[in-house]
C-alpha cells in the first residue's frame, strides 16, 4: 500500500512508519521539521532496511502537497502533522488554529483533487473535554473542550464527520490517542522535542540524565488519589500498532472511531515512582502551580478496539519507562 504520512519524522509518526515499512507498505513522508529531525529517517532505514522517501515540507504548503501526490499517488494518508502542546497552545491559540486546522483543510483539498479520499487522523482524548466520568468510551460526548489544542482536534473531526457526509466515498478513521510515552526497543527513535519539553516523559528522561535540573509537578491538589493529575499512558509501540490496525477499515466508507489506550489511569507521582523502579534512577521533582487547559483525570475503555480491530496495548508502565530511559541515554 502506497501510505502518505504527515508528520513522519516526529514521536508518533516515525513509530508508525516503522511499523508500515516493515509490513512492506511504500511510504512517503512529509514533514517541515519544526520539532523533529531529518536524521530520524535514516533511524527509520537503521531500524527497517527500507528507506521512506522523505519530503520536508508544509502542510500549508499547496503547491508542495500536489507536486508530492503527483508524483506518488497515494492511496491513504495518516495524518499526524500538527502543533500539539496543551499548555503552550493556551498561550498562543492562533498559531494552534492556523496551523492545526489550516493545514488540514489545504491537506484535505488536494487529496479530494487527487481522488486520494481515505485518511487516518491523529486525534486526542482531549476532544472529551473534562469527561463526566472515566473511563472515557467513544460514544461519550464530545466538546467543552479545556485548550485551544484539543478544540483544534475537536473542530478538525467535525471538519472531517461533514466531510463524509457531503462524499460518501470518503473513509476516515478518528484515533482519539491518550498519553504515549516510551520508545522504539532500538532505542535510535523516540519522544525528542525541540527545546524544553511540553510533555511529561521526555522532561523526566532530561531530569535523570541531567540535562535538565528538576521537574516540575503542576498541581497536587486534584481530586485524585495523589492529588496528581491521571491519565491514560500507553507504549508509543502500541499505539503504532493501533494504526496500521484500523487500514483495513479505510475499505469502508464512513467514519470510524476509537480509543487508543490501555483503560488504566496512572498520575504523575505514579510515572515518577515507576521510573525509579524500574531504572534506578532518581528524579527531582517539585510542587507547583496547576497548568492551563489540564484536568483531573482521563483514561480510556479501549474495549471497542480489541473488539473490532483486534488491537490492545500490551507493554507496561516499566516497559515505556525503561524503553524511554534506553532512548535518552543513546542520544548524544
Amino acid at each position: 500500500m502506497r501510505i502518505l504520512v504527515t508528520g513522519g519524522t516526529g514521536y508518533i509518526g516515525s513509530h508508525t512508519c516503522v511499523q508500515l515499512l516493515e509490513r512492506g507498505d511504500d511510504v512517503i513522508i512529509i514533514d517541515n521539521l519544526c520539532n523533529s529531525e531529518a536524521s530520524v529517517v535514516d533511524s527509520l532505514e537503521k531500524i527497517t532496511g527500507r528507506r521512506p522517501v522523505f519530503y520536508e515540507a508544509d502542510i500549508r504548503d499547496r503547491e508542495a502537497l500536489d507536486r508530492i501526490f503527483s508524483a506518488y499517488d497515494p492511496e491513504v494518508v495518516i495524518h499526524f502533522a500538527g502543533l500539539k502542546a496543551v499548555g503552550e497552545s493556551v498561550s498562543k491559540p492562533l498559531e494552534y488554529y492556523e496551523n492545526n486546522i489550516s493545514g488540514t483543510l489545504t491537506l484535505l483539498e488536494v487529496m479530494r483533487a487527487h481522488d486520494c479520499r481515505k485518511m487516518v487522523f491523529s486525534s486526542s482524548a482531549t476532544v472529551y473535554g473534562t469527561p463526566a466520568s472515566v473511563p472515557i468510551r467513544e460514544e461519550f460526548p464530545t466538546g467543552g473542550t479545556t485548550n485551544p489544542y484539543g478544540t483544534t482536534k475537536l473542530f478538525l473531526e467535525r471538519i472531517l464527520t461533514d466531510l463524509t457526509v457531503s462524499d460518501p466515498r470518503w473513509s476516515v478513521a478518528l484515533l482519539r490517542y491518550f498519553n504515549p510515552i516510551g520508545a522504539h526497543q532500538s532505542g535510535l527513535i523516540g519522544d525528542d522535542p525541540t527545546g524544553i519539553p511540553n510533555n511529561l516523559m521526555p522532561y523526566v528522561t532530561r531530569v535523570a540524565k541531567g540535562t535538565l535540573p528538576v521537574l516540575s509537578v503542576y498541581g497536587n491538589d486534584y481530586p485524585t488519589h495523589d492529588g496528581t493529575g491521571v491519565r491514560d499512558y500507553i507504549h508509543v509501540e502500541d499505539l503504532a500498532a493501533g494504526h496500521v490496525a484500523v487500514l483495513p477499515c479505510m475499505k469502508t466508507p464512513g467514519v470510524h472511531i476509537y480509543n487508543l489506550g490501555t483503560g488504566v489511569g496512572y498520575s504523575v507521582l505514579d510515572i515518577i515512582n515507576a521510573f525509579e523502579r524500574s531504572t534506578g534512577v532518581k528524579i527531582a521533582y517539585r510542587i507547583t502551580e496547576r497548568r492551563p487547559g489540564d484536568i483531573a483525570e482521563c483514561w480510556s475503555d479501549p474495549s471497542r478496539a480489541a473488539k473490532e480491530l483486534g488491537w490492545k496495548a500490551e507493554r507496561t508502565l516499566e516497559d515505556m519507562c525503561r524503553s524511554a530511559w534506553n532512548f535518552e541515554k543513546s542520544k548524544a
